[in-house]
């Protein structure tokens, strides 16, 4: 059994009747990884730690005790989630103290269903940018750019790229402003952004008291789709979670009013974006769903918002100066300029900010009365050449660009979903973003799952 060619829940089933065990499902991972040594993907990667912990979950499952949706499956773990088994760097430029190693309910949900985890992936330096840039150690390599070197999406950086080589086949990753979606579109996989405050965020350094979730990276919606019920509900037997299962797929009949962005979130996008997320609607309007543009003013004030800084860098500005003040002063450079533009403001004016952004979201409701979900590309740009932004005056402008589309969900609190829909003109792969009100993923989940039945992924390599 080929384990790319499967889904979770095929890989599940194939764990508990036995007909291949854990350790052999880590083992191919391992392999995947030696063969895929340029794209750097993990900050930390033990295959011991996590062969010990397949042998562990084949051992549950030879015991007969009931097993859970995510035991045996290997996982990616973004390096700013704390787990006690390996150091956590945040991306910055030495080990942080211990107790941000201690795991939080994410990652302790993990642990209770067995999961595998043989390393954490590369971060943004303390989840600040989009492009994916990683000065300390190294910037990933996307790889659907083998022979440029273009910029992997971030903040989660290296999570995306543990999907493609197959080192994982689900990836924890934040997302504040788009950290989990921007590089599930730039190495085409899918990314779900879950709702604020649905999934605990203790156990993880923290970037904006306003705006981080986290969220996972997959193959396929179908896959987001196991893996989201898995970590929601760690406890549930794998009876229940098929449960929760179906549910998504009873609503794969239902009409879908999808609302089309008919703004700049839409059009100003660069070369042919616009035109593969149009194909690809078109597709979703032949397999029974309703597309209407619409006007969306709340996301062009969710964009504004973000072009001027937002909240989050004065809450990391806090939040190193009282946690971590030795690292204020090793900053990377471009890191450093970023955060000194966005988080040099009074308390008046980020009081007046959140304000403004408690009244964008209200206005954002007001349209979810008539549509199920809102689609608009999830960048508005091909992943650039790292060597086209790699300085301060170039970086600047191109990371509030990547964050465009995907800072519309984050500020409007949406949950959210890219899906894999095509390519731009440069081959690199195009995302269609899905967004919801919050506590809807299932919503979008369903409508995803649609997409993907109509739409095909590009494949890498192919």
């Amino acid at each position: 059994m080929d384990p790319a060619k499967h889904s979770l829940q095929e890989i599940s089933d194939a764990l508990i009747s036995r007909r291949f065990s854990s350790v052999d499902l880590t083992e191919y991972t391992i392999s995947q990884k030696e063969s895929h040594t340029y794209a750097n993907a993990y900050k930390c990667w033990d295959p011991r730690t996590g062969l010990a912990a397949a042998k562990e979950a084949d051992n549950i499952y030879e015991s007969g005790r009931e097993s859970a949706p995510l035991q045996g499956i290997p996982v990616s773990v973004k390096d700013i989630f704390g787990h006690p088994d390996f150091p956590i760097f945040a991306g910055s430029y030495r080990e942080l103290p211990s107790k941000w190693r201690r795991a939080g309910p994410i990652v302790q949900s993990l642990q209770r269903q067995s999961g595998v985890i043989l390393g954490k992936t590369h971060t943004v330096e303390f989840a600040y940018g989009g492009l994916g840039f990683c000065s300390h150690w190294g910037t990933p390599q996307n790889p659907w750019s083998s022979d440029t070197q273009r910029v992997p999406g971030g903040s989660s950086s290296g999570a995306g790229i543990s999907i493609c080589q197959g080192t994982a086949f689900v990836a924890l990753g934040t997302d504040t402003e788009g950290s989990v979606r921007i590089p599930a579109s730039c190495t085409g996989v899918v990314g779900l952004k879950t709702s604020f405050g649905l999934w605990s965020m203790e156990g993880i350094i923290p970037l904006s008291q306003l705006l981080d979730t986290a969220g996972i990276l997959t193959r396929t919606v179908r896959d987001a789709t196991y893996a989201f019920y898995a970590i929601s509900h760690p406890d549930d037997t794998i009876s229940q979670h098929r449960n929760n299962i179906e549910l998504i797929n009873s609503l794969q009949s239902d009409h879908f009013r999808i609302g089309l962005a008919d703004s700049g979130i839409m059009w100003e996008c660069d070369d042919n974006i616009p035109d593969v997320c149009i194909d690809a609607l078109k597709a979703l309007e032949i397999a029974g769903c309703s597309i209407i543009p619409i006007d969306f003013p709340a996301a062009e004030k969710a964009i504004e918002m973000r072009d001027r800084g937002g909240t989050a860098a004065s809450d990391l500005l806090k939040f190193l100066s009282s946690e971590l003040p030795e690292w204020l002063n090793n900053l990377d450079p471009i890191v450093t300029e970023c955060v000194k533009i966005d988080g040099d403001i009074s308390a008046l004016e980020i009081a007046s900010r959140v304000q403004e952004i408690q009244k964008q979201r209200t206005e954002a409701q007001e349209v979810f009365k008539e549509y199920d979900v809102i689609a608009a590309p999830t960048l508005a740009m091909s992943p650039p050449v790292v060597d086209n932004v790699n300085s301060r005056k170039e970086y600047l402008p191109a990371d509030l660009r990547i964050l465009r589309n995907t800072s519309v969900g984050s500020y409007l609190d949406l949950c959210a979903i890219s899906v894999p829909v095509g390519l731009d003109r440069f081959d690199m792969p195009v995302g269609l973003m899905l967004m919801a009100p919050a506590g809807m993923e299932h919503r979008i989940l369903a409508i995803g799952q649609r997409l993907e039945s109509v739409v095909p992924a590009p494949q890498l390599g192919v």
